[in-house]
């Protein structure tokens, strides 16, 4: 894994437009991270990226707390493997320290109102914080709002929600976006026709992507998107949705870009089409991961965009260190998307790898924004929320 590099900031990003970033909060980070992942022209326009409402809170409990995990779906591999490393390793670890006694989770099966209904109960049943993943990034902000009234921060990771009240974690989608995007182009010389497969429209972070994929995509001027599908973050979904497609337009097709997880199930599609080696755009599924290893020539990258553990991981340590009165200085703290080379892949994925494995690849959380160095320049009063001692 050290072999993986993080994406440079594009020369084309510059070029997009002056860098403009003056809002409170974020002149107090790192000016290469602000440049590099709050440059307006590269960021979602709804992402908030204001000073948090939490840079003074102080928790109305001492530790051990408890945490509210709301979750939103859990019909697909990304959520399984979000889910295993909340159970199998934060959990245990949390406890051990003696910081956690325990997490309640819900589920709401991507119905709002249910999120909502799950996330007040949470609150009144006292729980000391709450964390959402991949929500409706407006249709929470009430149930927010009631949570912070109750002084309970509610955590939003892959994904954010626009409540000034909420603390939200992930990649710069739109950055990410468009380097698979730009890289798609130029594995097809600049021309051709791609299908572009969204994940669930009306989430932040598939809208995000999805804005980046088709600005990276026009940078190659001989590229058209033909079609455009939603995979719903999910291998049988996009399976479908792609199939049909296929079906109904013969007509020549260069690549496909998905977002992950739906990217074995693209593959299946192609492959069952009859439509030749068509490339698609491979995340961080081993399935998918594995069929590239095996075919060293199909692809020339892959960009890790969610690792689902190093995710789970983030949002824990930055909800983490706010119940601890560190003082979260912004309200989305962002990370950048990695790349990963054939070489990388070779590194850490044997040949004889299986297709159907479920899991993901993890990058490792220091990678995903978890290193000390990083993660503490977004707050006031910086320590190691592990040696924690309450006061």
């Amino acid at each position: 894994m050290r072999t993986f590099s993080k994406i440079a900031l594009a020369a084309g990003f510059l070029a997009l437009g002056a860098i403009n970033v003056h809002a409170e909060g974020i002149d107090e980070i790192n000016p290469d991270v602000a440049a590099r992942l709050y440059n307006p022209d590269m960021l979602d326009p709804a992402q908030p990226i204001g000073p948090s409402a939490w840079r003074d809170f102080v928790a109305k409990n001492p530790p051990p707390w408890k945490i509210g995990y709301a979750s939103s779906y859990a019909g697909n591999t990304w959520r399984a493997g979000a889910m295993n490393e909340l159970q199998n390793v934060i959990i245990p670890e949390w406890k051990e320290l003696g910081l956690l006694d325990e997490v309640v989770i819900t589920q709401s099966n991507l119905n709002d109102s249910t999120q909502i209904q799950q996330m007040r109960q949470l609150v009144d049943q006292g729980v000391d914080a709450i964390i959402v993943c991949c929500s409706n990034p407006t249709a929470l902000n009430q149930t927010v709002q009631y949570a912070a009234d109750k002084g309970v921060p509610v955590f939003s990771l892959t994904g954010y929600l626009t409540s000034p009240y909420a603390i939200n974690s992930s990649v710069n989608y739109q950055v990410a976006g468009f380097e698979i995007g730009k890289n798609m182009a130029e594995q097809i010389g600049g021309e051709g026709n791609v299908l572009v497969v969204e994940g669930i429209p009306g989430t932040s972070g598939s809208d995000s992507q999805d804005r980046g994929v088709k600005a990276g995509l026009a940078s190659a001027p001989g590229v058209k998107v033909v079609g455009s599908v939603a995979g719903m973050w999910t291998d049988q979904v996009a399976q479908g949705e792609v199939q049909k497609w296929l079906a109904t337009h013969p007509g020549k097709l260069d690549g496909i870009v998905v977002q992950s997880a739906a990217e074995m199930g693209v593959l299946r599609a192609v492959q069952q089409s009859g439509r030749g080696d068509v490339p698609v755009a491979i995340g961080g599924e081993l399935g998918a991961l594995c069929y590239w290893r095996q075919n060293p020539d199909y692809i020339t990258a892959s960009y890790q965009v969610w690792p689902p553990a190093d995710e789970m991981q983030l949002i824990w340590n930055i909800m983490m260190r706010t119940l601890q009165g560190q003082g979260p200085k912004i309200q989305s703290v962002l990370v950048d998307p990695i790349k990963l080379t054939y070489d990388d892949l070779a590194k850490v994925m044997a040949e004889d790898c299986s297709l159907d494995t479920p899991d993901w690849l993890a990058v490792g959380a220091d990678r995903w924004g978890g290193a000390s160095e990083y993660l503490d320049d977004f707050f006031l009063k910086p320590a190691d929320p592990k040696k924690y001692v309450a006061k």
